[in-house]
């Protein structure tokens, strides 16, 4: 057991499988107390398990961060039982309806943009202030690499929601400046997870319109995916000192399957009302 980030509180939503479970894993491994957060309490209570096991802290807390009253609740339990919020993973996600808009659920389409946009946005403000109290935080948004990809059919509520997600955490960022908390987002790689299986079965039986879904679903049963600890790993270095003036970037895992791509530089140019 490290002890590096002993004594910091880290609320790790999406925990009780895939990638942000290996991020718990991982941070309550660094000497984190970790708040293993997702919906469904049989998945986080077997992420705590794993954890207590191998020696760490971990707390489970059932929850629908795409509501405003859970997060809230989520907020004051946190709090009273273990203090201010030092670290933030933003992990959960869903990838919504494969289906072309005009024949897509409005209902699957909607809830897509709830779990990745409306969810890390309430977190953030749930827990910033504590970290802006303390001048230390880490805030980090599981992103996309789809959101930098050129738009094609079928994909629309998925890459809105993480094209939205970015946007969202550059302006969390500017707002950040000088506070001592940062906020980035990271693609972690195209991992073979339980999001990945739900586009396979989606795809497999539609027309031509989702070639490129059963072309990526191949290519990542052929490599074997990128592992999640790469994401896990990257997590972990955003909250050392030499990371502190990491703010507002699209960052990618070392050495992964699909390699990194433009995303945003430095804001540049003037505005002429400026």
């Amino acid at each position: 057991m490290k002890s590096s980030l002993k004594g910091k509180v880290a609320v790790v939503t999406g925990a009780g499988r895939g990638l942000g479970r290996q991020t718990a894993i991982h941070l309550a491994g660094n000497g984190a107390e970790v708040v293993a957060v997702s919906r469904n309490k049989e998945e986080l209570d077997a992420t705590v398990r794993t954890i207590n096991q191998a020696g760490g802290s971990a707390l489970a807390i059932p929850s629908d961060v795409s509501r405003l009253e859970a997060v809230e609740e989520l907020k004051r339990e946190i709090e009273q039982r273990l203090g201010l919020v030092s670290i933030l993973v933003n992990a959960a996600g869903i990838f919504g309806p494969i289906q072309l808009v005009k024949d897509s659920d409005p209902q699957r389409w909607i809830q897509t943009m709830a779990v990745n946009l409306f969810g890390p946005y309430l977190t953030c403000r749930a827990f910033v202030g504590g970290m802006i109290q303390a001048r230390w935080g880490r805030i980090i948004n599981f992103t996309s690499a789809a959101s930098l990809h050129p738009p094609g059919p079928l994909n629309s509520a998925y890459g809105t929601s993480k094209v939205a997600l970015n946007q969202f955490t550059r302006h969390f960022a500017a707002e950040l400046e000088g506070t001592g908390v940062t906020a980035n987002v990271l693609h972690p790689g195209d991992v073979k997870t339980e999001m990945w299986s739900a586009i396979r079965a989606e795809a497999e039986g539609m027309g031509p319109e989702a070639d490129g879904y059963r072309k990526w679903v191949g290519w990542v049963e052929q490599t074997g995916g990128d592992d999640p600890q790469r994401a896990a790993d990257l997590v972990f270095r955003l909250l050392s000192d030499e990371a502190a003036a990491v703010n507002g970037r699209f960052l990618w895992i070392e050495g992964g399957l699909q390699s990194p791509i433009p995303s945003w530089s430095d804001a540049s140019g003037v505005q002429p009302w400026r």
